[in-house]
């Protein structure tokens, strides 16, 4: 498979006001692409858009994944392709243990119950890999996780189901320092080259440990630069203003 998801020329509204203008963007397996910019520049519409939110509608442009057009396809078909993604705020899930949750997601994706024992047992090894409270597991789905332990849950939560793609939203939001070495392990840990990782951020902390291929400036609803890791320390330098 040559491309795992392209984006030609999309333009998309939410109500009235367009916020994509034409966006172009490409991702071949193993790669790990990263796309910046400023407040309201359309970074999170973006990821949204992917998973065809309701919230906004396409009026130009296609999205492909291994060269089928999702455009119109519902979420859960999306994520049943293989697109992961995980959320700047995620979701509190009363009633259901992040145990259940899981083995549930699994069931799902691989249409097979899963193994109990093996699945456990892997459950367990990467919980102690991202550093994680082995008491989480059998508490309610993100209820009263602290911020960092929401994003750890969500990496977790990756790795169990490994998608064919990554899409990151603003992960390292609101992340100390350690939280956000020990996300940018799981993704280290996922990476391979089969699947691909997209990376949205507005903060260049969460790309000091990985080895980024490519990095998008999205200004305005759409991309203006790109280049490569270079590029995201020069915008951690002198900002954004040069491209507005």
């Amino acid at each position: 498979m040559d491309k795992l998801l392209e984006i030609k020329d999309l333009y998309v509204k939410a109500g009235e006001k367009e916020i994509l203008k034409g966006l172009n963007l490409t991702i071949k397996p193993g790669e790990i692409h990263v796309i910046m910019g400023p407040n309201g520049a359309g970074k999170s519409t973006t990821a949204n858009v992917i998973f065809n939110s309701s919230e906004y509608t396409k009026t130009q442009g296609t999205i492909e994944f291994e060269d089928e057009n999702i455009n119109n396809l519902s979420t859960d078909k999306i994520a049943k392709k293989g697109i992961f993604m995980s959320f700047q705020t995620p979701e509190e899930i009363p009633g259901i243990s992040t145990m259940n949750f899981l083995k549930y997601a699994k069931n799902k994706i691989e249409n097979k119950p899963v193994k109990i024992f093996e699945f456990k047992e892997q459950v367990k090894k990467y919980m102690e890999e991202l550093n994680m409270n082995p008491k989480l597991i059998d508490r309610d789905l993100n209820v009263g996780f602290s911020g960092g332990e929401k994003k750890k849950n969500e990496i977790l939560q990756m790795l169990i189901l490994n998608p064919k793609l990554v899409i990151l939203d603003e992960t390292d939001s609101g992340l100390d320092v350690d939280s956000i070495k020990t996300v940018s392990k799981g993704i280290d840990m996922y990476k391979n080259e089969q699947n691909a990782v997209l990376i949205i951020t507005h903060n260049t902390k969460i790309l000091h440990n990985l080895n980024v291929d490519y990095v998008h400036i999205l200004v305005d609803g759409k991309i203006v630069k790109t280049g490569t890791q270079e590029l995201a320390e020069e915008i951690e330098e002198i900002g954004y203003s040069q491209y507005k």
